[in-house]
């Protein structure tokens, strides 16, 4: 029984993570692997559990890195300054700043940064390079027992390939400055292959102040075996400097005293670099998988903005700020899988170790005008360890039913040694979350999923020792608020009923109803260093996502997603509305393949209306993006695609925030809608060669 139960699963991970036995069809369309890959019936543990092919990928026009987390169903990527630094990400009623309470790893190498200078969990993705990804694989909610800090609404994990079909070189020229070279391949090297990528990059944006955005980004890696047999050694380097044009206050728009896509401080920008190093393991018996991963990683953050212009500091020489960082990080995780019977049942056994360790020297907030520092508003040196050990076991009770239960523990300390005496010390904590999962099916091609599951994340380690404001030296801030130390760790708590079906031929659905409650949404406001208190909240809703394969050449998706999110303490003088908690998304796209020399995409991306304030009488506007890409193969080495984002050329948002700011011609501050124009239409052509 064992083993009849445990070689669909393996056999699923072969095709699906690309190993030498998964078969790389390479004769076959885009259309059919993809629906191949994408198959995790009898494999998942919940209805909003997926994987996202290269193929799909590899058709859908990009405008920016992150937007390869769009591929996740629900999911919205956007960005409020420069494209050099972090997207904004939105998913299940959450406006996930530029991180929170999603994990995101690439190569088993996390990209979120805890007590980080601007934000905590701060996910820059601009060091991603598109082509060279395998897949990505997505869970949501806290229902995981290997899925620790930030993971609450959900996580996603990244993947490189180990080896190209073919050596590529590529160009892609567009409008505003843009210019992006690739050049990427896998030689044979020993016993296995040596993969390599070079990015340079320089695009000026729309801006009426060029952007001048410039990156250098590589990726090396030698590796042997599949990635459930063998082992890889990978380092990446990157490095990017822009000039941001940041979000801008309505009314100045309106006064005509700029213009949608001019600033209101040229100076604005920032300076970045992220270097990292990793190894993995990776052992495969005849009833047992073990896994190994090392990572250590250095960066670098400097990060110029202005968001209320006039209002602190006034003109000049303006509220203009500095945040930074120096940061150096390193990590492991370990797991063992054994597979086994008990009393005739398919059973296995899981059990995982993860440590990390972040030395931040410094990481500050600084006040500036035309990037000069002008003070230091508060300096920090910060280590940071954390700990995290889990079980799981999953049993096979019938051919319909099968369980999945974990548990998992966290430990967190934290030393803060400030420029402010009064801020410094020692935090830590601990936390136990258990999870739950029941899968019934399949029945027709059709899973029933039921999860339950406790989670958590972490908050920056400056807030868990704060005393005194730095801006005004005393225990409250400059509005009168008493400054008050957060818990390390916060617990949320989730749930979740889900369906996956096959009833019909080419159509694949899953449908996952949810509820997450968290006990503080207390964040560390990097922009002011220090903390905002916040309450406790609940979000509910509901996803739907579809594959339609239509013919081996068409294939129709659609992620439909909706949600509710309140505070759940009643509050009728503020309101119970969550600020940027977004209500409603749709991505529904439309591929062909395989017609002719002819290959295409269309994809529509909504983006539905968030409430501003807490008593909901300011909300965002709604948002449709279209964008589309067509291509041409001239033959099996040649190809070229044009792509054209914002087709209709709307004039839209980006993002929205309401606040108050003070514009120079202006004796006070005024509460106004900021916002961030999403670019006109662009197009962009690409030639591709294969060799």
């Amino acid at each position: 029984m064992m083993r009849v139960r445990k070689k669909p699963i393996f056999s699923y991970l072969l095709l699906a993570l690309g190993s030498a036995q998964g078969a790389e069809p390479l004769e076959l369309s885009t259309v059919e692997v993809r629906a191949q890959a994408e198959n995790l019936a009898g494999i998942a543990a919940s209805g909003s559990e997926g994987v996202a092919a290269s193929q799909r990928l590899s058709r859908v026009p990009v405008l920016r890195p992150g937007e390869v987390l769009e591929m996740v169903p629900g999911l919205i990527v956007t960005q409020h300054a420069g494209d050099g630094k972090a997207n904004q990400y939105f998913l299940r009623g959450f406006n996930l700043d530029h991180g929170t309470d999603f994990a995101t790893t690439v190569d088993g190498v996390p990209v979120n940064m805890p007590t980080h200078a601007h934000g905590q969990g701060y996910t820059d993705l601009n060091f991603l390079i598109p082509e060279l990804v395998d897949r990505v694989t997505f869970r949501k909610g806290p229902y995981y027992a290997e899925a620790g800090d930030f993971s609450s609404a959900g996580a996603a994990h990244v993947a490189y390939l180990r080896r190209l079909p073919a050596s590529l070189a590529q160009l892609t020229l567009g409008e505003n400055g843009y210019a992006r070279s690739l050049l990427a391949g896998s030689p044979v090297l020993g016993d296995g292959h040596l993969l390599y990528g070079l990015e340079l990059f320089h695009n000026d944006g729309p801006w009426q102040v060029a952007e001048d955005y410039r990156k250098i980004n590589g990726v090396m890696r030698y590796s042997e075996g599949s990635r459930h047999d063998g082992f890889s050694v990978t380092g990446m380097a990157y490095r990017g400097r822009w000039t941001s044009t940041d979000q801008i206050a309505a009314r100045a728009i309106d006064q005509g005293t700029v213009d949608r896509f001019g600033s209101l401080d040229p100076t604005t920008g920032g300076e970045t670099q992220r270097y990292s190093l990793s190894a993995s393991w990776a052992q495969r018996g005849e009833s047992s998988q073990r896994k190994v991963s090392l990572w250590g990683l250095q960066s670098a953050l400097d990060l110029w903005s202005n968001f209320q212009y006039c209002q602190n500091a006034g003109c000049p020489p303006g509220d203009q700020f500095r945040q930074s960082e120096r940061r150096r990080a390193g990590g492991f995780s370990m797991s063992h899988a054994a597979f086994t019977t008990w009393g005739g049942l398919a059973v296995e056994n899981s059990l995982g170790v993860q440590a990390r360790v972040d030395r931040l020297s410094p990481v500050g907030l600084y006040a500036t005008s035309a990037r000069q520092t002008l003070a230091t508003v508060r300096e920090d040196r910060v280590t940071q360890r954390s700990l995290g050990l889990w079980l799981q076991n999953e049993v096979h009770w019938l051919d319909w039913l099968r369980s999945v239960q974990g548990l998992r523990a966290d430990g967190y300390d934290f030393t803060v040694d400030s420029q402010l005496p009064a801020n410094s010390g020692k935090a830590s904590d601990a936390m136990l979350t258990p999870k739950f999962s029941l899968v019934l099916g399949p029945w027709r091609k059709t899973e029933a999923y039921f999860n339950y599951g406790h989670g958590f994340h972490s908050n920056d380690a400056r807030g868990t020792t704060i005393t005194v404001d730095p801006a005004t030296g005393t225990p409250f801030d400059v509005n009168g608020n008493p400054v008050s130390r957060v818990q390390p760790l916060v617990r949320t708590r989730g749930i979740e009923v889900g369906l996956r079906t096959e009833m019909l031929p080419g159509w694949r659905s899953t449908v996952a109803f949810w509820q997450l409650d968290a006990a503080s949404e207390l964040l560390f406001v990097g922009d002011a260093g220090t903390t905002e208190a916040s309450r406790p909240s609940r979000r509910y809703g509901v996803e739907w996502t579809n594959l339609y394969v239509v013919a081996d050449w068409l294939a129709l998706d659609a992620d439909l997603a909706w949600s509710h999110a309140r505070f759940r303490d009643h509050d009728p003088a503020v309101g119970d509305h969550i600020p940027g908690a977004v209500t409603s998304t749709a991505n529904i796209g439309l591929t062909v393949d395989h017609l002719g020399p002819w290959f295409a995409a269309l994809r529509l991306r909504y983006f539905g209306p968030r409430p501003l304030i807490e008593d909901n009488s300011v909300r965002s506007s709604a948002s449709a993006l279209t964008n589309a890409r067509i291509g041409y193969k001239f033959n099996a080495q040649t190809q070229v695609m044009l792509d054209v984002f914002n087709v209709f050329d709307r004039k839209l948002s980006d993002i929205e925030y309401w606040y108050e700011s003070q514009l120079a011609s202006e004796a006070t501050a005024t509460a106004d809608r900021h916002l961030h124009p999403a670019e006109g239409r662009t197009l962009r052509v690409t030639l591709r060669y294969n060799f």
